[in-house]
């Protein structure tokens, strides 16, 4: 280069992305994350869809629409940023990403799971954590036709860890904190909670830049890059996208709110969320209405663009009515339709220790107005309840759940027995739907007005993850007949993060028949009356890192469950087995 010539300017890139996330019939939206303002064009099917990006803390984001797809087609796709592909990238291992528009054939390949921890693939990572399942998927899905392929995928819970980050992330932000006075890393090393007991932020992010971290180390990997950029997902929520036992009891809420970094916490997981996941969710049609996002669209400042969802962010936690991160989507058949209907189960929560609920009042008729009403006047042939905690634990769990509330709200056992349960509630995570049991029976009600709908769902399928064991249940509501419609409870967790052994061991102790009777008779003794329900498990449990793939054809339903392992220094995927759910 001559003496004084400046070199030329690199065009943008890609930071993270692209992801493939809503697709329906015509229609599909691509998200993207880049290095700095610039134009980014998706280009698919002869169609095309350009946005500027927009910017919110210094990171500049892309959310692209492209309409007009033909029905049931396989499209290669590309992003162009300023007019220079930037994907498929040109080192890229995997085929060209391509858009798969919904089929209305009645046919539905769903794959699903929760809890993927970040890290590396090395030796040593793998031997502490395992395969990863997402990986696994990837490289099956690299030598298999379209047609074997997930139709969508579905990502129920604790997508990131902030609470419990990788050593290489902790690493990062201990150094990024050393010497910033009242959070020096020394100072950060020892921080515990006002209890005296186990550390409150050591090792945790606090803010949205340090979100965007945590969201980079999960989906920058190669395999599962590809993975999110070919097959289309929805995601939803859990508490370590916050903190774990986020929102358990209105004891632990008060106690957390006291915490300094609680405010920096709450609006960078808020907003980070609806930057990298929620917007996701939404059709087209959902997007065009967003509030938030017309702003970032219409505000050509990054500090005000900062503030607005910085200040919504906040407020969603405050006032939970600020937001639905519920949504529903509809992926295909006609005239029998597959409704899946996720419903979040942490930030609508009402913790009143008199009035406890998993799911708010206005949250809850959102959920049954979707889950009960077909849509456009078509049957729901198969309803799919995501939510990230399972509805139906094993039994021991159950009844011990059930039996800490009771104990806890102080309607049963006194003070001193209340102060003991809830400080077990927060050390062995109580915190499911047995342990909001008003929520649990309108879960059940709402479960007996489907299959008592004059054209009832073949299935019901509750799909769930969260505790790191994984397993199928097969449920029959008493003094109802639906010999027509199957509910099943399918857990899938984790993707990557397996259950330690004591955990374990204490799980399948609580489990033993002895002492889930002994749990049954102290619930009944705390006031808790058995459910209108029954239900066994079939299969499992495993606690093992793996995924569950749905699998619907017409009014048949199937399970396919696979466990993640290493084989001859290969993540992939071994079969434990298929069950039918339907008829």
């Amino acid at each position: 280069m001559p003496p004084g010539a400046r070199a030329p300017e690199q065009p943008p890139r890609l930071l993270l992305g692209p992801l493939l996330r809503y697709v329906d019939a015509d229609s599909a939206t691509v998200w993207v994350e880049t290095d700095r303002p610039c134009l980014a064009t998706l280009h698919a099917g002869g169609r095309q869809a350009v946005e500027r990006t927009w910017s919110v803390h210094g990171h500049h984001y892309a959310l692209l629409v492209l309409t007009g797809l033909p029905e049931a087609a396989v499209l290669p796709y590309e992003v162009r940023l300023d007019g220079v592909r930037a994907w498929p990238a040109p080192d890229q291992e995997f085929a060209p990403s391509v858009i798969r528009t919904i089929r209305h054939d009645e046919r539905l390949r769903l794959a699903f799971g929760s809890c993927r921890r970040s890290a590396g693939h090395d030796a040593e990572a793998l031997r502490r954590f395992g395969a990863d399942a997402l990986v696994a998927l990837a490289g099956q899905m690299a030598t298999a036709p379209h047609e074997q392929w997930p139709d969508a995928l579905f990502l129920a819970g604790d997508q990131i860890y902030a609470d419990d980050p990788s050593p290489e992330l902790t690493a990062r932000l201990k150094a990024a904190h050393r010497g910033t006075g009242a959070r020096d890393a020394d100072r950060w090393d020892a921080d515990t909670d006002h209890d005296g007991g186990r550390r409150e932020v050591r090792g945790e992010v606090h803010d949205f830049e340090e979100y965007t971290w945590l969201y980079q180390e999960s989906w920058s990997q190669p395999a599962v890059r590809w993975l999110l950029s070919t097959v289309p997902s929805c995601m939803i929520l859990d508490d370590h996208d916050l903190r774990d036992d986020w929102n358990t009891s209105c004891a632990w809420r008060e106690r957390m709110e006291r915490q300094p970094w609680w405010r920096d916490r709450v609006t960078g997981a808020f907003a980070s969320y609806w930057v990298y996941q929620h917007l996701g969710n939404l059709s087209p049609r959902e997007l065009a209405e967003d509030e938030v996002l017309a702003v970032m669209h219409t505000t050509d400042d990054d500090a005000t663009r900062t503030r607005v969802l910085d200040e919504f962010a906040w407020r969603t936690d405050a006032e939970p009515d600020t937001a639905r991160w519920s949504y529903v989507r509809d992926l295909g058949g006609r005239g029998l339709g597959i409704r899946l209907v996720v419903v979040d189960s942490r930030c609508s929560r009402r913790l009143d220790p008199d009035a406890r609920a998993m799911v708010d009042d206005a949250e809850w008729a959102w959920v049954l107005e979707h889950a009960l009403t077909p849509p456009g006047g078509e049957r729901i042939g198969h309803l799919l309840l995501g939510t990230t905690l399972p509805a139906f634990l094993p039994a021991g769990i159950h009844h011990l759940e059930g039996w800490s509330e009771a104990v806890a709200s102080h309607r049963a056992w006194g003070p001193v027995a209340a102060w003991l349960a809830e400080r077990l509630r927060r050390a062995i995570d109580l915190e499911h739907w047995a342990a909001f049991r008003a929520s649990f029976d309108q879960l059940v009600d709402l479960l007996r007005r489907a299959v008592e709908a004059p054209q009832p769902p073949s299935s019901i399928l509750l799909l769930s993850g969260d505790i790191h064991s994984s397993y199928t249940a097969r449920v029959r509501l008493r003094d109802v007949r639906h010999p027509g419609t199957a509910v099943h409870q399918l857990t899938m967790s984790p993707f990557r993060n397996p259950m330690h052994r004591a955990v374990r061991l204490a799980h399948q102790v609580i489990e033993w028949p002895p002492v889930s009777r002994t749990w049954r008779g102290l619930a009944r003794l705390a006031g808790v009356a058995d459910a209108p329900v029954a239900w066994r498990l079939e299969h499992g449990p495993w606690f093992t890192n793996g995924i569950m793939t749905l699998s619907i054809d017409g009014i048949r339903a199937t399970v396919e469950m696979d466990r993640a392992e290493v084989r001859h220094g290969r993540q992939e995927l071994t079969r434990l087995g298929v069950a039918p759910l339907a008829p």
